[in-house]
């Protein structure tokens, strides 16, 4: 490391600025302290810090050019260069230029490991929050700072509604000094690909962003023919609370209302918070709620520490008859009576297929996890950098879909023309005895099976469960030469996939482009300041508030000074009170 830094008198650096990092550079790699005497923009001249070590340098501007120059060096080191533990040279800025290149790779990058590297390469350590201002300036560099990504945002909204026609984005502001409060986009593309191709199916849920100034990041995902996530809407809020999950499925609403001629029969799936759930029966009366198999079978996981009950409640989820699903509930009352006592808040026409009333097509979980791991690496960037994440995820995913769907030549998309083929080879062992025009008797080696192809039915329930005909319906079809494609789910059709697809989302330009004054935005709006709530100090609280919370039964802490109940041995004041009795 030394041999990288040795300075000879003569040699030459390119201006002033490029001659001090070169010094700081060395000092910090050689650990020793500079005593800077003189420093201006023609000359340099510093000692080391240290009483009685000789070593000094002087550097000077070379006439008619900005080049910097070393004209003397004196001595070597006597100071046994023991500064290790910090160093002045190792300022912010300096760390800033080390990790700059870093940051841009990775928004991720902890100040524990800006630590760590640091003191790998130059073998000093440096405290945690100067690593941690260091990568705050890094970022606000980069990406610029949080509070001008809210300033931008009305310019940011104008240019998406500019390049992509039909799209919706709007910010919405509170109080005189027009803080922002909220933010609702959803692109045309995305709001034509949801009514035209999807499953009617809609994934709502929230993440928290970890910027300068917090907020949340609300969502409306749905999923494609193929099973993929389709992200049809998004939000940004100051608070999280019931009356912001009402404006976004109010402005959700408003959203699909002016796309479609009339309101599709959806099904929403949450992980059953309060607000969610009051706000989808407020604004989407008609549609049914479901809630996330996956969030409550890790709820259950975790509150009875038990990975099997885990297991089991998937297993009574994907009951199909009524018998089945008694037969798996007893299951998890043998493990576990508490559990399926904890069970019995949650009603099973809200999670169970066999009890669910609405069309889930077979999904039991959410995709809002796998949306928002699109943005986990910008959760601490400014606003505009989370909303310019999405929609450059966007871009790429509609094109890869579009190109990836181009080469497919079956009627359905890949994953449901695989469960069409295996019901297919399963239908050959069957026999069929057909009743009338539309009913039919299924015989197999186990079991018998009544399917109606009028109504799409079957008695084992899977068609109407899934929407594409199950191994029975296939052998009833089959034996009247009906087309069994034609009886499946339009939605999981490779036209379907592709009218999905179909609309493009376009880029948005950079923001040189963009209009600087806010003209034809509205003056109200025009200047948007960021919330009032900053990020508090210490580790963010990452527990969600749900409605397993909300319904917990509180547990009762018991004093074993006085015996009495509500406080600790270490608060209780029955010592203080007995005290001031004898008083």
């Amino acid at each position: 490391m030394e041999e990288d830094h040795n300075f000879v008198v003569g040699q030459e650096f390119p201006d002033v600025k490029a001659f001090r990092n070169a010094i700081k550079e060395a000092a910090i790699a050689q650990h020793f302290e500079l005593r800077i005497i003189k420093s201006d923009l023609i000359r340099y001249f510093a000692k080391c810090v240290t009483e009685g070590c000789p070593w000094r340098i002087r550097a000077v501007k070379l006439p008619n050019a900005p080049t910097f120059t070393i004209r003397s060096l004196e001595g070597t080191h006597t100071c046994g260069k023991n500064a290790q533990i910090g160093h002045h040279q190792a300022s912010v800025d300096w760390i800033v230029s080390f990790i700059e290149e870093r940051l841009r790779d990775n928004i991720n990058y902890k100040p524990k490991d800006i630590l760590q590297d640091i003191h790998k390469q130059y073998g000093i350590i440096i405290p945690y929050k100067q690593a941690w201002r260091a990568k705050e300036r890094g970022l606000a560099a980069i990406y610029g700072s949080s509070e001008e990504g809210y300033c931008l945002l009305p310019s940011y909204c104008e240019q998406i509604k500019r390049t992509n026609p039909g799209s919706i984005a709007e910010v919405f502001t509170t109080g005189a000094d027009n803080r922002f409060q909220r933010l609702f986009v959803s692109f045309n593309a995305s709001i034509y690909g949801f009514l035209n191709g999807c499953l009617p199916i809609v994934s709502i849920g929230g993440i928290q962003l970890k910027s300068k100034y917090l907020g949340t990041l609300l969502s409306a995902t749905s999923f494609d023919a193929d099973g993929g996530l389709f992200p049809i809407a998004f939000g940004v809020i100051d608070v999280e609370n019931d009356e912001s999950w009402m404006w976004f499925l109010s402005e959700f609403h408003k959203a699909l209302e002016i796309h479609a001629e009339s309101m599709p029969q959806l099904t929403f799936i949450s992980d059953g918070q309060k607000g969610i759930v009051d706000a989808v029966r407020r604004k989407f009366p008609n549609s049914s709620q479901a809630f996330c198999m996956r969030h409550l079978s890790e709820s259950i996981g975790k509150e009875f520490k038990n990975s099997r009950l885990a297991h089991l409640l998937w297993k009574v989820a994907y009951a199909t008859t009524t018998m089945a699903f008694k037969e798996r509930m007893g299951e998890i009352e043998d493990v576990s009576s508490e559990a399926a006592k904890w069970i019995q808040q949650y009603p099973p026409s809200h999670w169970a297929l066999v009890h669910f009333e609405g069309t889930r097509y077979g999904h039991l979980s959410s995709n809002i996890e796998e949306f928002n791991r699109w943005i986990l690496e910008a959760r601490e960037l400014p606003i505009i950098q989370v909303i310019e994440q999405i929609h450059c995820k966007l871009m790429a995913e509609f094109e890869a879909r579009r190109l990836k769907s181009s080469s497919w030549f079956s009627v359905l998309a890949p994953s449901a023309e695989k469960r069409m083929i295996e019901a297919i080879n399963h239908a050959s062992m069957y026999q069929v005895l057909r009743s009338d025009e539309v009913e039919f008797e299924v015989l197999s080696a186990e079991r018998s099976d009544i399917v109606n192809i009028g109504t799409h039915c079957c008695s084992c329930r899977d068609w109407q469960l899934y929407g594409i005909p199950c191994s029975h319906a296939v052998a009833a079809l089959i034996s009247c030469r009906k087309d069994v494609y034609a009886f499946a789910e339009k939605c999981f059709t490779v036209a379907s996939y592709r009218q999905t697809y179909a609309e493009e989302i376009h880029p948005i330009p950079g923001r040189i482009e963009w209009r600087k004054t806010g003209e034809g935005i509205d003056d109200e709006i025009q200047v948007v300041r960021p919330p009032k709530f900053r990020r508090p100090p210490g580790r963010p609280e990452k527990k969600r508030i749900c409605l397993e919370d909300l319904n917990r039964e509180k547990h009762t802490v018991h004093c074993s000074r006085c015996n009495q109940t509500g406080h600790y041995k270490t608060t209780c004041k029955a010592e203080i009170m007995k005290s001031i009795e004898q008083f």
